[in-house]
């Protein structure tokens, strides 16, 4: 099976609907059976998804599209980190978002999924981060009611929460966003650098760690500066064989 995964599509950056259609059905033209959003689809708003609901809405998978929340998605920056009304609101609209569009947005729990009379586990957790991001993510919440699984795939924005927390669990593979490789520096086949290296350990393509692994994806749209220079916006496409991810 086939696994397609998005990041950070940050929809109030956009400007080119064109562009943006171009890449969903570059997505869908690789036929995926089951598709991964992690976290951060609008900058502060859930009206930045307006324009771009219809487009995103095309993204379907035979086994399902799964997603989570990312730091940019809860209104913080926009509202402050209290809480009011109008944050609450925001919230419940790009919430329902998710819905209208199609996707399971995951918020510390889990779906099982058959493949093959096989059971997956797929799990989702609310933003974690370290620094001064957001922190609401609960793993061990998430993953109650499959400790009888044998494959456990989680999605959760942050990649630090890998080395913080996942590893200390029996999740197989972690699949993260969040840094945009910085949308500034080299990418090769057997090379890739950026700055945003001297502040996550983990900040693009995949890494491993015994029998864990974590993928990181750069994201499809940007923040900030309206452009990538050396790390391209991505699409990221997965081949799920039994015993290795």
């Amino acid at each position: 099976m086939t696994i397609a995964q998005i990041s950070d599509v940050h929809s109030g950056s956009f400007y080119n609907k064109k562009a943006v259609s171009g890449g969903i059905e570059l997505l869908m033209g690789e036929k995926p059976d089951m598709i991964f959003f992690t976290g951060d689809l609008v900058n502060h708003l859930a009206s930045e998804m307006w324009d771009y609901q219809d487009l995103f809405s095309k993204l379907k998978a035979d086994l399902g599209v799964f997603s989570v929340l990312g730091n940019h998605d809860y209104g913080d920056y926009h509202f402050g980190y209290g809480d009011s009304p109008e944050k609450h609101r925001n919230l419940k609209n790009l919430v329902g978002t998710h819905k209208v569009m199609g996707w399971d947005l995951l918020r510390n729990e889990n779906r099982k999924v058959k493949v093959d009379n096989e059971t997956i586990s797929i799990v989702g957790v609310e933003n974690w981060g370290t620094r001064n991001f957001s922190n609401r993510g609960n793993i061990q919440k998430a993953l109650l009611g499959t400790e009888e699984e044998a494959v456990k795939l989680l999605l959760s924005h942050d990649p630090s929460h890998w080395r913080e927390q996942v590893l200390d669990t029996d999740v197989d593979a972690m699949f993260a966003g969040h840094t945009h490789g910085m949308q500034f520096g080299v990418r090769s086949e057997h090379f890739q650098w950026s700055p945003v290296q001297y502040i996550y350990k983990e900040w693009a393509g995949l890494y491993s760690e015994g029998n864990k692994q974590l993928y990181v994806n750069a994201g499809f749209g940007f923040l900030g500066y309206p452009g990538r220079v050396g790390i391209l916006p991505e699409i990221t496409i997965f081949e799920l064989q039994k015993g290795s991810v």
